[in-house]
């Protein structure tokens, strides 16, 4: 068939010279128009909600009054300084001796009072049930774990045993160093705590009631932000950082602002960021805390 073969002597469609020849004399077709399809327009109008990712809750706050304060820029309302004044009164008030709990103050036997802080702190304010069951017959460290307890405290209740029985008993394993001040005690202590299921709360609490109750000398050397508990995200948002040694040291001027102990801040941080956490708005503020938060 004339046409077939070019002047190189080769098939015109697999000839690499002609065949380009021939391919730039075709009119270009216009660029086709692509419409998008139902299912790609409704994805790009409604996402559908993502599963395993990361959720974020707004915190219901007071409508800005025009509150400003450097040593807690978070607040911007008179209402969240007033419910954190009376949240730190509070807190300070439980630090008293004999403390959160004092039956603890009651038990004369060292290792049975530190067995019963620890157990009432492992409870936790979310279990008051089995904190009362705790004070109204408290355990003794010779019986063990209990068999009642519920198994992830029970767990975690056999890893403190067995963190005790290496140092010889649990006096000593508080006590640590004759030389430490309270406050080095209570920051070895607290690091040495991290037992399964055994968080930031609940070593706080234990070690704070402690010393509350005269037990060891314990006072608070740090907040020790090392997780997102309810202080942690409490501090996050009334001090504005992300940084936990900022968030400490924000932490303790605020304290010695208010000249409070430092430990006061725990409590009463995760009260004040805990919605529908009551605080009396009615007790009397000691004047260095309404000062420092500037309150009338």
């Amino acid at each position: 068939m004339p046409g077939m073969f070019c002047r190189h002597n080769r098939l015109t469609a697999k000839c690499p010279i002609c065949s380009r020849e021939l391919d730039s004399q075709l009119p270009t077709p216009p660029p086709r128009q692509r419409r998008p399809s139902a299912s790609r327009t409704s994805s790009r109008t409604a996402r559908p909600a993502r599963g395993g990712g990361v959720v974020t809750r707004r915190i219901a706050r007071a409508a800005d009054d025009g509150y400003r304060n450097p040593l807690v820029p978070g607040l911007r309302a008179g209402a969240d300084a007033e419910r954190l004044a009376g949240a730190i009164a509070g807190a300070v008030a439980r630090l008293q001796p004999p403390g959160p709990y004092p039956e603890i103050a009651t038990v004369p036997d060292v290792e049975d009072a530190t067995w019963l802080a620890f157990l009432l702190a492992l409870a936790g304010p979310e279990a008051p049930e089995l904190q009362a069951a705790l004070r109204a017959a408290p355990p003794r460290w010779a019986d063990g774990v209990a068999p009642d307890l519920p198994a992830e405290r029970a767990r975690t209740a056999e890893a403190y045993r067995a963190w005790v029985a290496r140092a010889g008993s649990q006096e000593a394993a508080f006590s640590g160093e004759a030389v430490w001040t309270p406050e080095r005690r209570f920051g070895r202590v607290f690091e040495r705590l991290a037992l399964p299921g055994f968080g930031r709360a609940p070593r706080f609490e234990l070690l704070v009631a402690l010393g509350a109750a005269g037990v060891y000398p314990l006072a608070a050397d740090g907040l020790h932000f090392i997780e997102d508990d309810a202080t942690t995200l409490a501090a996050k948002r009334m001090l504005v950082s992300g940084d936990r040694m900022l968030l400490d040291r924000r932490a303790r001027e605020l304290a010695e602002a208010c000249t409070v102990p430092l430990a006061a801040l725990d409590r009463a941080l995760a009260v004040w960021g805990t919605p529908g956490e009551p605080v009396d708005l009615t007790a009397e503020v000691p004047g260095a805390v309404r000062a420092a938060l500037r309150l009338r």
